[in-house]
Parts: structure tokens; sequence; C-alpha cells
């Protein structure tokens, strides 16, 4: 096996242009790519300088479920002030609470998909 990174993750949403106001607006992810392709509209968003980066597949873009993603772990070096920015824009946050590995928090998107935030313990 020779793999090196994840390219994407899909991330199902039932209107791409709620999902990119959320992931770039609220979250500041850089939006790597808005086009129109055959079967709709191919727009990716990634933290700067991210290898992998995010698909926001709406309808037509494959057979995913709006809200079924979960477990999409975003790292930040100020989860606090991150909650903070999340519950400001009017997003629900469980947390952050504070594990052996870090202090972690977890919210959805507008479509119920399941994200965490996580400031890694150093040393962890």
């Amino acid at each position: 096996m020779t793999i090196t990174h994840a390219a994407f993750v899909t991330l199902p949403v039932s209107d791409q242009d709620r999902a990119l106001r959320f992931y770039r607006d609220v979250l500041g992810l850089a939006v790597t790519a808005d086009r129109d392709m055959p079967q709709g509209r191919w727009l990716q968003v990634a933290p700067e300088g991210a290898r992998t980066v995010f698909t926001l597949a709406g309808p037509g873009m494959g057979d995913f479920e709006p809200g079924s993603a979960r477990g999409i772990m975003l790292v930040t070096t100020d989860v606090d002030a991150d909650c903070a920015r999340l519950t400001g824009a009017g997003t629900e946050v469980r947390g952050p609470d504070e594990l052996p590995w870090g202090r972690m928090a977890s919210f959805t998107d507008p479509d119920g998909n399941g994200l965490m935030l996580l400031t890694e313990k150093e040393g962890f």
C-alpha cells in the first residue's frame, strides 16, 4: 500500500448555499473548488493549508443522505473561542469537555452532520 493522504471527505447537504455560508462564514474554511459539473455543483472547502478538503455534496452528487456524516474531527488551537463563535452564530454546542487527550466539543452543521472540535493536549 502506498496511500499518502485522504483527498476529500464527503459531507452530504440538502442546500449547498446554506452549507457554504456555515462552513465558510461560521467555521472560517476557505473555498477550494466551486464549479458546475454535469451531475451538479462541485463545492469544496478546507482549512487554510489542509491536504484534505470537505466536499459539500448536494442533491444529484451521489447517493448520500444529508446529515448522515458523523465523527468529523476538526483540530483547533482554541476550542473555547471556537465554541463561543459557534454559539454566537446560533449553533448548539455540547461541551467543551476536558478529556485525557484534550479539550473537546461537538456540534452539527445545518443538515445534522456531526462534527467535533478538539484542542489536543500537549504531549498526548
